[in-house]
């Protein structure tokens, strides 16, 4: 089964690195992982997408709870959620298929970013399917370079991140 989790950590030196070692240490590969600040600077949400047996993630969620300078771990295999993935993509753009490139490209309701006599710079966001089948379409006519950031996800409705502090100092 495949798991998007979310894990809110202390903006601290070697969070990351305890986070991913508990992964490999166990087996699990991470496909895709991103980190950045929230607005309090003085934390950070880790997101990764890892595929297992869900009573073997549950545990490694479990795990993932005790570590020292980590605040929240959601997995959001039964939440409600949005994620979403950024994809960078330059494409062969001649005279030819300018104009195809470019329609297939308002379809997906990417933007083209930066353009060349021989090819375009496209970006568009959305769900995985979404960005898989704009490469499907863009494959035959030539892409040159992808970049990916990864998925990114959050709970629909109400901040998250207040309520993890909370939970955190309480335990405290």
């Amino acid at each position: 089964m495949r798991h998007t989790i979310s894990v809110l950590v202390e903006n601290q030196f070697g969070v990351l690195a305890r986070v991913a070692g508990l992964f490999s240490g166990r087996g699990f590969n991470i496909e895709s992982l991103t980190v950045a600040e929230t607005l309090d600077p003085q934390v950070s949400r880790l997101t990764l997408v890892t595929r297992g047996d869900d009573q073997v993630l549950a545990q490694v969620t479990q795990q993932l709870n005790k570590l020292i300078n980590v605040i929240k771990v959601i997995d959001f295999i039964d939440a409600s959620h949005v994620k979403r993935e950024l994809a960078l993509i330059k494409v062969r753009a001649n005279r030819e298929n300018r104009t195809e490139v470019s329609q297939i490209i308002e379809i997906f309701r990417g933007r083209i970013i930066d353009v060349s006599p021989e090819s375009f710079l496209v970006e568009v966001t959305g769900d995985e399917e979404k960005i898989a089948a704009l490469i499907e379409l863009l494959v035959p006519l030539g892409i040159q370079e992808i970049a990916r950031t990864g998925t990114v996800a959050m709970h629909r409705g109400m901040q998250l991140l207040k309520t993890a502090r909370n939970e955190k100092e309480k335990v405290a």
